[in-house]
């Protein structure tokens, strides 16, 4: 395919996204089913502009002037990918397969694409609902950081310590050209060109082996900031497909005793293959059951019950760029509820000397702070851990976190803007 024809069968997926309400993923893999003749690499660059166009699409309209896919993917290449009119003229010019040519009004919002005075949501490219919600953490700073959580997420890599160390794998995946993290010292970073397919991590040696596992940033800080002991008992009682349950039982060195579980036997589903390849032996699986006594024997023993949340995923939004679109204020209310439930469920594991640590990939205060404020006040016999104390499992990189999160009484947040990761909040709660 032509760069002109992508840009013309970009244009129509995002016409159907939006016309259906439906993930980017799914349009994606649909058209690619429809048209059999495009190659990977015509297919990575379609999903490179779709994502991109929907990472920019509140500011990409009111730089045009216009909601339609079109405009959405003109603006995308003005602002995104930083093209000149020209350039974009040459893609959009009439030819076969290619778009329409440009008109006189496009060529000169082009030329001076303007966000000044734009509102927050825009200059941001956030939904306009949530910006009061933003504006309570961020402040005049939302627009700054909605930018960069629209920004192009790095594939990020954990080092699993109980197969390797970050040289051995560094040296493993030297074709890719990863660099360590910033803040994890089991991470590595590869870079992502927004047209390159993503890197067959899957079929790597060091993956196949389990010396690695694709895991942001963010979330290893999460599981490292929890503080997991060798020789403790943990729960991870939101585990899903078992992300943070491997970063815990490295830093468990196969000590101990971990027991993930999950309200949903089908997120568990996936973490059975992950734990075989990790070399992870202290894990205990426990599928829950309809009468929900999976976890009975554990009441008040646990010393450690981390709490991976269930919540809107804004944190995520580098990533899932079409799901900020999607999000709605209903779909926040529910995730309080269910936030609210699984603090109380995790409240009667742990014992006396324990602690909870509550993690979301939320930047929002109503799933944060302010569910560590309501449990606090509602149960008895839990102190908050200072921010600050726990940022302490970071060593050396200790000092310098604390400057880069945001830190509140209740936790500590990680964004995009100013940690260079996914966006997630953690906070410790001790049991006295």
């Amino acid at each position: 395919m032509t760069p002109a024809a992508r840009l013309s069968a970009a244009i129509e997926i995002v016409a159907d996204i939006e016309a259906r309400h439906r993930p980017a993923g799914d349009a994606l893999k649909d058209w690619g089913l429809s048209h059999r003749f495009a190659g990977s690499g015509d297919r990575a660059a379609l999903a490179g502009l779709v994502y991109d166009a929907l990472r920019r699409r509140a500011s990409s309209v009111h730089v045009m002037g216009d909601p339609g896919p079109r405009a959405v993917l003109l603006g995308m290449l003005r602002l995104e990918r930083k093209l000149e009119p020209d350039a974009i003229a040459a893609l959009a010019n009439g030819g076969r397969f290619a778009p329409q040519p440009l008109s006189p009004d496009e060529l000169a919002r082009l030329a001076l694409p303007d966000l000044a005075g734009a509102p927050p949501w825009v200059a941001g490219d956030y939904p306009e609902w949530l910006d009061p919600h933003l504006a309570r953490v961020f402040g005049e700073e939302r627009a700054a950081e909605g930018a960069a959580l629209a920004s192009r997420a790095p594939l990020d890599l954990r080092v699993n310590d109980i197969k390797g160390d970050r040289d051995e794998a560094t040296a493993l995946l030297a074709d890719l050209n990863p660099v360590p993290t910033r803040w994890s010292p089991f991470g590595l970073r590869i870079a992502l060109e927004a047209d390159a397919k993503n890197p067959a991590i899957h079929a790597e040696p060091a993956f196949i082996k389990g010396m690695v596992e694709v895991q942001d940033e963010g979330s290893q800080l999460a599981a490292l900031l929890a503080g997991a002991k060798p020789g403790e008992h943990v729960v991870d009682l939101c585990a899903g497909a078992g992300g943070k349950t491997l970063a815990l039982a490295a830093a468990m060195h196969n000590q101990g005793q971990l027991y993930a579980t999950d309200t949903d036997k089908r997120r568990l589903a996936p973490i059975h293959e992950r734990l075989a390849r990790s070399g992870a032996r202290n894990v205990q699986v426990r599928t829950p059951k309809s009468v929900g006594t999976e976890l009975a024997d554990l009441a008040g023993r646990a010393d450690l019950v981390l709490i991976d949340a269930p919540c809107t995923g804004i944190g995520t939004w580098r990533r899932n760029p079409d799901a900020k679109w999607r999000v709605r204020p209903g779909a926040l209310a529910v995730r309080l509820k269910e936030q609210a439930a699984v603090l109380d469920r995790a409240a009667g594991l742990v014992k006396p000397g324990g602690r909870i640590v509550y993690v979301t990939c939320s930047v929002l205060a109503e799933e944060n702070g302010d569910q560590i404020q309501a449990f606090l006040a509602r149960a008895t016999g839990f102190r908050l851990v200072p921010p600050g104390e726990v940022a302490n499992a970071l060593g050396e990189r200790a000092y310098l976190f604390r400057r880069a999160a945001l830190m509140a009484d209740e936790g500590l947040l990680m964004t995009p803007r100013r940690t260079d990761t996914d966006g997630f909040y953690v906070s410790v709660l001790a049991r006295t």
